[in-house]
Protein backbone atom coordinates (compact mmCIF):
# COMPACT_ATOMS: atom_id res chain seq x y z
CA UNK A 1 0.00 0.00 0.00
CA UNK A 2 0.85 3.26 -1.10
CA UNK A 3 0.23 6.24 1.10
CA UNK A 4 0.24 9.72 0.30
CA UNK A 5 0.94 12.14 2.99
CA UNK A 6 0.49 15.68 2.55
CA UNK A 7 2.42 18.34 4.37
CA UNK A 8 5.54 15.98 4.89
CA UNK A 9 7.39 18.56 5.62
CA UNK A 10 5.50 19.64 8.81
CA UNK A 11 5.67 18.54 12.59
CA UNK A 12 3.01 15.81 11.77
CA UNK A 13 4.23 14.76 8.62
CA UNK A 14 7.41 14.04 9.30
CA UNK A 15 6.57 12.14 12.17
CA UNK A 16 4.28 9.80 9.83
CA UNK A 17 6.90 9.36 7.32
CA UNK A 18 9.25 8.37 9.34
CA UNK A 19 7.35 6.46 11.15
CA UNK A 20 5.86 4.31 8.16
CA UNK A 21 9.15 3.98 6.25
CA UNK A 22 10.29 2.70 9.46
CA UNK A 23 7.75 0.32 9.63
CA UNK A 24 8.74 -0.85 6.02
CA UNK A 25 5.92 1.02 4.11
CA UNK A 26 5.65 2.88 0.94
CA UNK A 27 5.01 6.62 1.84
CA UNK A 28 4.87 9.44 -0.85
CA UNK A 29 5.46 12.83 0.57
CA UNK A 30 3.86 16.21 -0.59
CA UNK A 31 4.87 19.66 0.72
CA UNK A 32 4.99 23.05 -0.41
CA UNK A 33 8.39 23.03 1.23
CA UNK A 34 11.29 21.15 0.64
CA UNK A 35 12.24 18.28 3.48
CA UNK A 36 14.26 15.28 4.28
CA UNK A 37 11.03 13.13 4.29
CA UNK A 38 9.33 15.27 0.96
CA UNK A 39 9.37 13.66 -2.29
CA UNK A 40 7.03 15.73 -4.56
CA UNK A 41 7.31 19.89 -3.75
CA UNK A 42 3.94 21.72 -4.77
CA UNK A 43 0.49 22.35 -3.21
CA UNK A 44 -2.67 20.49 -2.82
CA UNK A 45 -4.02 22.90 -4.68
CA UNK A 46 -2.28 22.62 -7.51
CA UNK A 47 -5.02 19.80 -9.17
CA UNK A 48 -2.64 18.23 -12.20
CA UNK A 49 0.00 17.71 -9.34
CA UNK A 50 -2.25 15.97 -7.48
CA UNK A 51 -4.07 14.31 -9.98
CA UNK A 52 -0.56 12.51 -10.64
CA UNK A 53 0.52 11.92 -7.49
CA UNK A 54 -2.76 10.12 -6.48
CA UNK A 55 -2.03 7.16 -9.03
CA UNK A 56 -1.11 4.36 -7.45
CA UNK A 57 -1.95 5.68 -3.83
CA UNK A 58 -4.09 3.60 -1.59
CA UNK A 59 -4.70 5.71 1.33
CA UNK A 60 -3.69 9.18 2.29
CA UNK A 61 -3.12 10.84 5.20
CA UNK A 62 -4.15 14.57 4.43
CA UNK A 63 -2.19 16.48 6.99
CA UNK A 64 -1.22 19.87 4.86
CA UNK A 65 -2.75 23.01 5.74
CA UNK A 66 -2.78 26.29 7.11
CA UNK A 67 -3.08 26.78 10.85
CA UNK A 68 -3.96 29.35 13.47
CA UNK A 69 -0.55 30.42 13.60
CA UNK A 70 -1.04 31.89 10.09
CA UNK A 71 -4.41 33.66 11.02
CA UNK A 72 -2.51 37.41 11.24
CA UNK A 73 -0.02 36.62 9.02
CA UNK A 74 -1.75 35.09 5.29
CA UNK A 75 -5.19 36.50 3.70
CA UNK A 76 -8.13 34.56 4.50
CA UNK A 77 -8.41 33.58 0.72
CA UNK A 78 -4.77 31.98 1.26
CA UNK A 79 -7.00 30.00 4.43
CA UNK A 80 -10.09 28.63 1.44
CA UNK A 81 -7.45 28.12 -1.02
CA UNK A 82 -5.36 25.85 0.91
CA UNK A 83 -7.93 23.91 3.35
CA UNK A 84 -10.93 24.04 1.58
CA UNK A 85 -9.92 24.03 -2.45
CA UNK A 86 -6.91 22.10 -1.79
CA UNK A 87 -9.29 19.56 0.70
CA UNK A 88 -11.68 19.32 -2.58
CA UNK A 89 -9.61 18.70 -5.08
CA UNK A 90 -7.67 16.36 -3.03
CA UNK A 91 -10.84 14.41 -2.40
CA UNK A 92 -11.89 14.70 -6.03
CA UNK A 93 -8.72 12.94 -6.96
CA UNK A 94 -8.70 10.62 -4.31
CA UNK A 95 -12.48 8.96 -5.77
CA UNK A 96 -11.40 9.23 -8.89
CA UNK A 97 -8.23 6.96 -8.20
CA UNK A 98 -10.53 4.60 -5.48
CA UNK A 99 -8.35 5.06 -2.81
CA UNK A 100 -8.87 2.61 0.28
CA UNK A 101 -9.10 5.40 2.61
CA UNK A 102 -8.77 9.10 3.31
CA UNK A 103 -7.76 10.52 6.75
CA UNK A 104 -7.87 14.52 7.63
CA UNK A 105 -6.14 15.97 10.26
CA UNK A 106 -8.63 18.58 11.94
CA UNK A 107 -8.51 19.91 14.91
CA UNK A 108 -9.95 20.98 18.38
CA UNK A 109 -10.04 24.57 17.19
CA UNK A 110 -12.78 23.84 15.29
CA UNK A 111 -14.98 24.21 18.49
CA UNK A 112 -13.72 27.53 19.05
CA UNK A 113 -16.20 29.81 21.55
CA UNK A 114 -17.26 25.95 22.79
CA UNK A 115 -14.18 25.47 24.58
CA UNK A 116 -14.91 28.69 26.76
CA UNK A 117 -17.73 28.47 29.50
CA UNK A 118 -18.42 31.53 31.35
CA UNK A 119 -16.97 32.72 34.58
CA UNK A 120 -19.03 30.74 37.06
CA UNK A 121 -19.49 27.81 34.81
CA UNK A 122 -18.24 24.36 34.96
CA UNK A 123 -15.40 23.65 32.28
CA UNK A 124 -16.85 22.25 29.03
CA UNK A 125 -17.01 18.75 28.75
CA UNK A 126 -15.93 18.58 24.79
CA UNK A 127 -16.59 15.17 22.81
CA UNK A 128 -17.80 14.49 19.62
CA UNK A 129 -21.96 15.54 20.41
CA UNK A 130 -20.41 19.02 20.88
CA UNK A 131 -21.10 21.57 18.11
CA UNK A 132 -18.53 23.72 16.54
CA UNK A 133 -18.82 27.50 17.09
CA UNK A 134 -15.40 28.48 14.89
CA UNK A 135 -14.13 31.57 15.92
CA UNK A 136 -11.65 32.18 13.37
CA UNK A 137 -10.65 31.64 9.64
CA UNK A 138 -8.69 28.89 10.77
CA UNK A 139 -11.37 26.81 12.49
CA UNK A 140 -14.14 27.81 9.70
CA UNK A 141 -12.34 26.81 6.71
CA UNK A 142 -10.97 23.44 8.91
CA UNK A 143 -14.96 22.63 9.80
CA UNK A 144 -16.11 23.23 6.22
CA UNK A 145 -12.87 20.74 5.10
CA UNK A 146 -14.45 18.10 7.65
CA UNK A 147 -18.31 18.52 5.67
CA UNK A 148 -16.62 17.93 2.34
CA UNK A 149 -15.32 14.85 3.74
CA UNK A 150 -18.42 13.67 4.87
CA UNK A 151 -20.32 14.27 1.05
CA UNK A 152 -17.59 12.65 -0.49
CA UNK A 153 -18.23 9.64 2.14
CA UNK A 154 -22.17 10.00 1.25
CA UNK A 155 -21.78 11.11 -2.76
CA UNK A 156 -19.12 9.22 -3.58
CA UNK A 157 -18.00 6.12 -1.60
CA UNK A 158 -14.68 7.55 -0.31
CA UNK A 159 -13.97 6.01 3.00
CA UNK A 160 -13.12 8.90 5.31
CA UNK A 161 -11.79 9.66 8.92
CA UNK A 162 -11.72 13.48 10.46
CA UNK A 163 -9.18 13.35 13.39
CA UNK A 164 -9.57 16.30 15.69
CA UNK A 165 -6.27 16.36 17.07
CA UNK A 166 -5.22 18.39 20.56
CA UNK A 167 -2.06 20.05 20.69
CA UNK A 168 0.62 17.71 20.15
CA UNK A 169 3.27 20.62 18.47
CA UNK A 170 6.37 21.59 20.57
CA UNK A 171 6.15 25.48 20.25
CA UNK A 172 6.25 27.73 23.26
CA UNK A 173 2.47 28.55 24.16
CA UNK A 174 1.02 31.82 22.07
CA UNK A 175 -0.56 33.41 25.93
CA UNK A 176 1.97 35.40 27.16
CA UNK A 177 0.85 35.07 30.65
CA UNK A 178 1.28 31.33 30.31
CA UNK A 179 4.71 32.09 29.22
CA UNK A 180 5.53 34.65 31.93
CA UNK A 181 4.02 32.23 34.46
CA UNK A 182 5.01 28.44 33.72
CA UNK A 183 8.37 26.90 32.55
CA UNK A 184 7.24 26.04 28.95
CA UNK A 185 8.00 22.16 29.81
CA UNK A 186 5.24 22.76 32.72
CA UNK A 187 2.64 23.73 30.63
CA UNK A 188 2.67 20.81 28.02
CA UNK A 189 2.57 18.31 31.21
CA UNK A 190 -0.38 19.89 32.77
CA UNK A 191 -2.31 20.15 29.43
CA UNK A 192 -1.77 16.33 29.29
CA UNK A 193 -4.23 16.30 32.07
CA UNK A 194 -7.05 18.06 29.18
CA UNK A 195 -5.59 18.98 26.03
CA UNK A 196 -2.53 18.18 24.22
CA UNK A 197 -1.39 14.37 22.81
CA UNK A 198 2.20 13.07 22.67
CA UNK A 199 3.28 12.65 19.04
CA UNK A 200 3.32 9.03 19.02
CA UNK A 201 0.01 8.60 19.43
CA UNK A 202 -1.34 11.08 17.32
CA UNK A 203 0.71 9.04 15.05
CA UNK A 204 -0.86 5.82 16.15
CA UNK A 205 -4.46 7.08 15.57
CA UNK A 206 -3.80 8.02 12.04
CA UNK A 207 -2.10 4.97 11.10
CA UNK A 208 -4.92 3.17 13.10
CA UNK A 209 -7.65 5.61 10.70
CA UNK A 210 -6.42 4.20 7.68
CA UNK A 211 -7.08 0.68 9.09
CA UNK A 212 -10.80 0.94 10.17
CA UNK A 213 -11.98 3.92 7.22
CA UNK A 214 -13.48 0.97 4.84
CA UNK A 215 -15.45 -0.49 7.58
CA UNK A 216 -16.59 2.70 9.55
CA UNK A 217 -17.13 4.58 6.36
CA UNK A 218 -17.06 8.31 7.99
CA UNK A 219 -16.18 9.38 11.31
CA UNK A 220 -14.66 12.16 13.47
CA UNK A 221 -12.93 11.21 16.07
CA UNK A 222 -10.96 13.95 19.00
CA UNK A 223 -7.48 12.93 19.36
CA UNK A 224 -6.03 13.70 22.74
CA UNK A 225 -4.40 12.26 25.83
CA UNK A 226 -6.90 10.01 27.84
CA UNK A 227 -7.91 12.53 30.89
CA UNK A 228 -7.71 11.31 34.20
CA UNK A 229 -11.05 13.70 34.48
CA UNK A 230 -14.97 12.77 34.72
CA UNK A 231 -18.03 15.30 33.77
CA UNK A 232 -18.88 15.17 37.38
CA UNK A 233 -15.39 16.86 38.12
CA UNK A 234 -15.62 19.90 35.90
CA UNK A 235 -17.79 22.32 38.63
CA UNK A 236 -14.06 21.37 40.99
CA UNK A 237 -12.26 21.81 37.76
CA UNK A 238 -12.81 25.48 37.26
CA UNK A 239 -12.09 26.68 40.83
CA UNK A 240 -9.65 24.37 42.36
CA UNK A 241 -7.99 22.26 39.92
CA UNK A 242 -4.81 20.79 41.52
CA UNK A 243 -7.08 19.03 43.95
CA UNK A 244 -8.67 17.44 41.33
CA UNK A 245 -5.89 16.39 39.91
CA UNK A 246 -4.23 14.98 43.18
CA UNK A 247 -7.85 13.18 43.52
CA UNK A 248 -7.73 11.83 40.07
CA UNK A 249 -4.08 11.36 39.06
CA UNK A 250 -2.51 11.06 41.88
CA UNK A 251 1.59 11.01 42.56
CA UNK A 252 2.40 14.09 40.28
CA UNK A 253 3.04 16.32 43.52
CA UNK A 254 6.64 15.11 44.26
CA UNK A 255 8.17 15.85 40.94
CA UNK A 256 6.29 19.45 40.50
CA UNK A 257 8.20 20.33 44.02
CA UNK A 258 11.15 19.33 42.99
CA UNK A 259 11.67 21.56 39.72
CA UNK A 260 9.43 24.19 40.98
CA UNK A 261 6.52 23.17 38.70
CA UNK A 262 2.74 24.52 39.59
CA UNK A 263 -0.30 22.89 38.46
CA UNK A 264 -2.89 25.29 36.89
CA UNK A 265 -5.27 26.62 39.83
CA UNK A 266 -8.20 26.62 36.81
CA UNK A 267 -8.74 24.11 33.95
CA UNK A 268 -11.98 25.59 31.16
CA UNK A 269 -12.30 22.53 29.35
CA UNK A 270 -11.63 18.35 28.96
CA UNK A 271 -11.32 16.70 25.93
CA UNK A 272 -12.72 13.21 26.02
CA UNK A 273 -11.48 10.49 23.57
CA UNK A 274 -13.89 7.97 24.41
CA UNK A 275 -14.71 7.55 20.99
CA UNK A 276 -11.54 7.03 19.34
CA UNK A 277 -10.53 4.59 21.72
CA UNK A 278 -14.01 2.69 21.10
CA UNK A 279 -14.30 2.86 17.52
CA UNK A 280 -10.72 3.11 15.98
CA UNK A 281 -9.37 0.84 18.51
CA UNK A 282 -6.44 3.68 19.70
CA UNK A 283 -4.79 2.79 22.79
CA UNK A 284 -2.89 6.44 23.49
CA UNK A 285 0.09 5.45 25.65
CA UNK A 286 1.07 9.16 27.01
CA UNK A 287 -1.13 10.44 29.68
CA UNK A 288 -0.74 12.87 32.34
CA UNK A 289 0.81 9.79 34.59
CA UNK A 290 2.77 8.47 32.20
CA UNK A 291 4.56 11.72 31.09
CA UNK A 292 5.51 12.42 34.94
CA UNK A 293 7.08 9.14 35.05
CA UNK A 294 8.92 9.91 32.16
CA UNK A 295 9.93 13.03 33.34
CA UNK A 296 10.79 11.82 36.54
CA UNK A 297 13.27 8.79 34.46
CA UNK A 298 14.84 10.81 32.09
CA UNK A 299 13.97 14.14 33.12
CA UNK A 300 12.30 15.36 29.51
CA UNK A 301 8.13 14.95 28.90
CA UNK A 302 9.04 14.36 24.77
CA UNK A 303 9.07 11.00 23.46
CA UNK A 304 12.13 9.84 20.86
CA UNK A 305 9.79 10.86 17.83
CA UNK A 306 9.75 14.33 18.87
CA UNK A 307 13.13 14.64 20.12
CA UNK A 308 14.03 13.69 15.96
CA UNK A 309 11.38 16.09 14.10
CA UNK A 310 12.11 18.52 16.49
CA UNK A 311 10.60 21.78 16.18
CA UNK A 312 9.21 23.34 12.76
CA UNK A 313 7.85 26.38 13.48
CA UNK A 314 5.47 28.20 11.39
CA UNK A 315 6.93 31.44 10.02
CA UNK A 316 9.98 32.02 8.14
CA UNK A 317 10.56 35.13 9.93
CA UNK A 318 10.99 35.32 14.32
CA UNK A 319 8.70 37.48 16.05
CA UNK A 320 9.90 39.32 19.18
CA UNK A 321 8.44 37.89 22.55
CA UNK A 322 6.36 35.60 20.75
CA UNK A 323 6.24 31.95 19.03
CA UNK A 324 3.91 33.61 16.34
CA UNK A 325 1.42 36.37 16.41
CA UNK A 326 -2.32 35.94 17.69
CA UNK A 327 -3.95 39.34 17.07
CA UNK A 328 -5.87 40.47 13.71
CA UNK A 329 -6.49 38.69 10.54
CA UNK A 330 -5.08 39.44 7.03
CA UNK A 331 -7.84 40.15 4.17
Amino acid sequence: MIVLVTGSSGHLGEALMRTLRASGRAALGLDIIAGPFTDEIGSIADRALVARIMQGAEAVLHVATLHKPHVATHAREAFVETNIRGTLILLEEAARARVCAFVMTSTTSTFGDALKPPPGQPAAWIDERVAPVPKNIYGVTKTAAEDLCQLFHRNEGVAAIVLRTSRFFPEEDDDPAARESYADANTKANEYLFRRAAIEDVVDAHLLAIERAPAIGFGKYIVSATTPFAPEDCARLRVDAPRVVSLRAPGWEVEYERRGWRMFPSIDRVYDNALARRELGWRPTWDFKAIVERLRETGDIRGPLAQQVGEKGYHVERFDGAPYPVTGARG
